[in-house]
């Protein structure tokens, strides 16, 4: 008999909650945040431990970059390989760790934005660091380990770090609803801060920053907000302001040159790339006239790039500007966010140490509880081999009366002598009140003869004597805080001295850089831009001569100032603000620049339905028109903005914008169809709204029609194009009937 079916009900919305809070806690501890104790990423935690599996050991041959992350994968993290070898590749990375924990050879990126090469190519191993530091003692029951996905491997919980890993090698990384970004540090002052905490435990966050200064970034750099810093590690989030270091050099003919040594951690990748565009842009701006080239002379042995200066440039003055325009002087905000005790907090710098100190104890216990163990385990049989030898000649009497092991080890554990022949009462007597433990007498048993011989039982008390004082000495250490404290601190002296380095980070105080630009005298000029996206401006009395053929070549031509901003919207509904002072100015013949270079506008994503000086708009309304025949009025003043690119309307899904014109009350509208239909109604039919709004529909269409295009035509009858094509035929706009909005149109007959 088959089962009845039963329908439980529930309310929709609880399950949704229930399970998007599943799915951001599994996100949140499984994936994208460190646990404070050691300082990793699950992704980053199953990779070393299986390279400690695998027995890629720093001092043995390297391994496929492959085999490791396959792995990996197939027993410990099943979520896709590009996410385990981009994490194995930022360990190999030392200019992104402060620490790199893993060594790579081979094509492992660089500085400037260079990808890895696949992971066929590339091999690794282990740093030996990160043996002796993150992966010994996993023998000796240090951590906790759990089942991995299919509960056929057992894969540690946390790695035995020894070192607050959280701050040395710092964290980034974006969850569900939450991000953490952990500025990296250097080692010997994070070590002498956990040795000053754990001898005083009330000590600050002031008084720890004794000890740690700041940030210390693998690129170097300079932090020049030190006294924010304090704020920053008490609440654990803030932002650090970082800048290049840049050096002035002295060339033949009295030149001087700017060269740039160190750059913002936030520099990394392509943003040197970008960097060298914005220094070009200063220039191409007349920002400056100081710079007369630039090149990257970066490699393996450091950044170098070079700027060289006009013979009595201003250094000092140019630093400033490069400063203050460019992404040599950056931000880095910090959100030090880890998972504590299960659970996601912002910790402060105390509080990070403290719970590092709490898990070296733990550590340490497990560690010396495990050898204490084994130790009283060896004392154990020691002490019965060495009573065993006092008493051998019996041993050996019970051994060569017994039929069978387990009657030998029965009178040896229980003084059992039945069935065993002695050769005298007395020999019984003193069998009978044998009391050997159970691995005593296994040892007895196991114990080969020349251990009888005088040298060997030297030995063995002599073992037996360095157990008793290894078990008084792991005693010692469990059951009292300061010889536990003096083990920790040992071990950390030892990693310090090894693998510590000087700071490569400045850290001081700057004054806030104040660049007087020259005010710029306004002119009048026109702006110009073709339908391939290629911008440039020029004098009105150079357009003037040419102006025919200006118009011709020109999508978009604009009268405007040179302080003016241009307005570009787009068909996904958003505004790029172009400043004129950016646009290239010169002669009738120059080709221009693609806006692409100037602004956010993305050629490949998006395409231009407007453009408009801001000047011309700011005093006026502007309609939109989309793909759906959804229109409506903005006034002009809410586009001015200082954002580079902000939303300019609202969409509806699947919609787009097709035409974005400056509004006139005397004139009408037309929407053409791609289906052939024309509508014409008067602009006062559309209302005003806000930029957010998605508007109101200016034409029916049937399924399967959109809008095509939109054209303005004057009440007096003139128009921007008084006759329009469609499929070959001519449509004369001025002669269309007028009509409301929200109507069909006017069917074009072919």
């Amino acid at each position: 008999m088959e089962q009845e079916e039963r329908i439980i009900g529930a309310e929709y919305s609880e399950i949704m909650q229930k399970s998007y809070i599943d799915y951001a806690m599994s996100v949140i501890i499984s994936r994208a945040l460190p646990d404070v104790r050691d300082g990793l990423k699950p992704v980053q935690r199953r990779t070393l431990y299986d390279m400690y599996e695998l027995g890629i050991r720093y001092d043995r041959p390297y391994r496929k970059c492959a085999r490791i992350v396959g792995d990996t994968m197939g027993k410990y993290h099943p979520h896709g390989d590009s996410s385990i070898y981009d994490a194995l590749v930022v360990m190999a990375q030392d200019f992104k760790k402060g620490l790199a924990l893993v060594d790579g050879h081979g094509n492992f990126g660089s500085i400037e934005g260079d990808g890895a090469a696949a992971m066929r190519y590339t091999e690794a191993r282990l740093q030996k660091i990160t043996q002796v530091a993150f992966l010994a003692d996993l023998d000796k029951d240090v951590v906790d380990f759990g089942p991995n996905f299919d509960e056929t491997e057992k894969e540690p919980m946390v790695l035995p770090v020894r070192i607050p890993n959280l701050l040395v090698n710092g964290s980034e990384g974006i969850a569900v609803g939450m991000v953490t970004s952990i500025p990296t540090h250097n080692l010997a002052e994070v070590i002498d801060a956990v040795k000053a905490l754990i001898k005083n435990n009330k000590l600050t966050n002031a008084d720890l920053m004794k000890y740690i200064k700041g940030p210390d970034f693998p690129t170097g750099g300079i932090v020049v907000n030190q006294d924010e810093l304090l704020q920053i590690y008490e609440t654990g989030q803030g932002k650090i302001r970082l800048r290049g270091r840049v050096e002035v050099e002295k060339v033949k003919g009295g030149k001087e040159r700017l060269v740039i040594t160190e750059i913002p951690y936030t520099m990394i990748g392509a943003n040197i790339g970008k960097f060298l565009n914005e220094v070009a842009s200063l220039v191409e701006t007349k920002k400056t006239n100081d710079i007369i080239d630039i090149s990257n002379q970066s490699s393996k042995g450091g950044i170098r790039i070079v700027l060289e200066l006009r013979r009595g440039a201003d250094t000092e003055k140019l630093k400033n500007l490069l400063y203050k325009k460019t992404r040599l002087q950056d931000t880095f905000g910090v959100n030090m966010l880890a998972v504590a005790d299960g659970r996601p907090e912002t910790l402060s710098l105390k509080k990070i140490l403290e719970y590092n100190i709490d898990f070296q104890f733990e550590l340490t216990t497990r560690k010396y509880q495990n050898l204490l163990d084994k130790e009283q385990k060896k004392s154990e049989i020691q002490e019965g081999l060495i009573r065993a030898c006092d008493i051998i000649d019996l041993i050996i009497e019970i051994l060569r009366g017994s039929r069978s092991r387990d009657q030998v080890k029965e009178c040896l554990v229980n003084g059992v002598t039945e069935g065993i022949r002695f050769k005298t009462e007395k020999s019984r007597k003193m069998a009978a009140k044998l009391n050997f433990t159970e691995p005593q007498a296994n040892a007895i048993l196991d114990m080969r003869l020349y251990k009888l011989i005088g040298l060997e039982l030297e030995v063995l008390m002599a073992e037996h004597e360095q157990t008793m004082k290894n078990i008084a000495e792991y005693q010692d250490i469990l059951n009292n805080y300061d010889s536990m404290a003096k083990v920790i601190i040992k071990e950390l002296d030892s990693l310090k001295k090894e693998f510590g380095h000087p700071r490569r980070t400045a850290i001081e105080n700057a004054e806030e850089i104040v660049l007087e630009e020259p005010k710029i005298e306004e002119l009048p000029v026109v702006f110009l831009m073709d339908r391939f996206g290629y911008v440039r401006s020029m004098d009105e009395t150079i357009y003037e001569r040419n102006k025919e053929a200006a118009d011709a070549e020109s999508r978009y031509v604009l009268h405007c100032l040179n302080t003016d901003r241009i307005c570009i919207f787009t068909d996904n509904g958003k505004i790029h603000l172009l400043k004129m002072q950016n646009v290239p100015f010169g002669k009738f013949r120059d080709k221009g620049t693609p806006v692409d270079n100037l602004c956010n506008y993305n050629s490949s994503e998006e395409n231009f339905v407007g453009v408009m000086a801001m000047n011309d708009i700011k005093e006026t309304v502007v309609t939109f028109v989309t793909r759906q025949a959804m229109v409506k009025q903005v006034e002009g003043s809410e586009f001015d903005t200082s954002r580079k690119t902000a939303a300019a309307t609202k969409l509806q899904e699947g919609d787009a914008v097709v035409a974005v014109h400056a509004a006139s009350e005397h004139a009408n509208l037309v929407l053409a169809s791609e289906n052939g239909y024309f509508l014409r109604f008067a602009a006062s039919e559309i209302p005003l709204k806000k930029k957010t709004a998605v508007g109101v529909r200016g034409m029916k269409l049937a399924d399967g029609d959109s809008v095509a295009e939109a054209y303005w035509v004057e009440k007096n009858g003139t128009a921007q194009n008084s006759e329009v094509e469609y499929k070959g035929h001519t449509v004369t706009l001025t002669r269309l009937r007028a009509a409301s909005r929200d109507t069909k149109g006017t069917k074009i007959r072919l």
